[in-house]
């Protein structure tokens, strides 16, 4: 009997030992499991709606202001390389830079002094620093005397371009600052206006579909750009840029802007804005403008 507890007890304890080394092995595992670091998830960085908006918004008043300086920069060069003897159409063509630039800085200081704020400090300050500086050279381009502007147009709009080519956005600009504002940079990949090569009638400029005609929504010309057809005095041709006309035995040199067309004869220089106007050259010789738009002019020739 005592040897069958003594065998018993042994048994016992065995199997205690065997249990006990069990949970052990149980603790040092959860143990294990404790100490390594679990994975945590980064904070959201998703932009609400009202920040793409507005990011889309900055983007937006940027391609002006670039899209500003590079058309102010073209159009002074084509002012300076005026070629007519006279002089006239340089001063013509700094005319209509001086008419139109101011209003075109003036429109996004609106649109910028239209921005409320982002909620995002950083992108606020850079917001009121671009707005301040486009709002100065809109106030001293429109406190420019019209007649002064006039009088010395060719000057004055060497003048007015480098004020134009000095609105630039403050450092750090909006793409510096997505790389230090994850919403931010969030909400410039969404923005559409931040996209490469946007453009603001909504076509990117990259692949896609190809160019429009750059005769756009202008009605036919009857004679299209053969200018040849003009020489008895009547015709119906498209000018898209500048074309040298010889009607009725006339020289018209016809310049066409985005917002103007002029005809150059001789010593007389006349420019017409919009479609309806009518240009006389005194020998019975008239032009009248079809219509007109940024892409060109229809214009037609007749001789009384």
């Amino acid at each position: 009997m005592g040897r069958s507890r003594g065998v018993a007890g042994v048994v016992a304890g065995l199997v205690l030992a065997v249990g006990g080394c069990g949970e052990s092995g149980t603790d040092d595992k959860a143990a294990k499991s404790s100490a390594e670091p679990k994975p945590t998830g980064s904070p959201s960085s998703s932009p609400s709606s009202e920040l793409v908006e507005w990011v889309g918004d900055m983007c937006e008043s940027t391609v002006a202001l670039r899209n500003l300086r590079k058309e102010s920069a073209a159009d002074l060069k084509e002012i300076r390389d005026s070629d007519d003897e006279t002089g006239m159409f340089a001063h013509a063509r700094a005319i209509s830079y001086l008419s139109t630039t101011p209003a075109d800085v003036e429109t996004v200081a609106g649109d910028l002094e239209a921005l409320g704020p982002s909620g995002v400090p950083a992108a606020d300050r850079l917001r009121d620093a671009l707005r301040k500086k486009v709002r100065s050279v809109a106030d001293k381009l429109g406190a420019q005397s019209p007649a002064v502007g006039l009088e010395y147009a060719e000057s004055t709009a060497a003048d007015v371009d480098k004020q134009v080519q000095s609105l630039t956005p403050p450092e750090p600009d909006l793409p510096a600052l997505t790389k230090r504002v994850p919403r931010l940079a969030a909400a410039y990949e969404q923005a559409e206006q931040c996209a490469p090569g946007w453009k603001p009638d909504g076509s990117s400029g990259e692949g896609g579909s190809p160019a429009a005609d750059p005769t756009g929504p202008l009605p036919k010309a009857a004679d299209g750009k053969n200018y040849a057809a003009c020489s008895d005095g009547a015709c119906e041709v498209l000018v898209t840029s500048t074309a040298d006309i010889t009607a009725k035995g006339t020289k018209v040199h016809v310049t066409v802007a985005d917002d103007s067309v002029t005809f150059q004869s001789g010593g007389a220089l006349m420019q017409l804005g919009g479609g309806g106007g009518e240009a006389g050259f005194g020998n019975g010789l008239k032009a009248n403008v079809v219509a007109h738009d940024k892409d060109g002019a229809v214009l037609k020739f007749s001789r009384s």
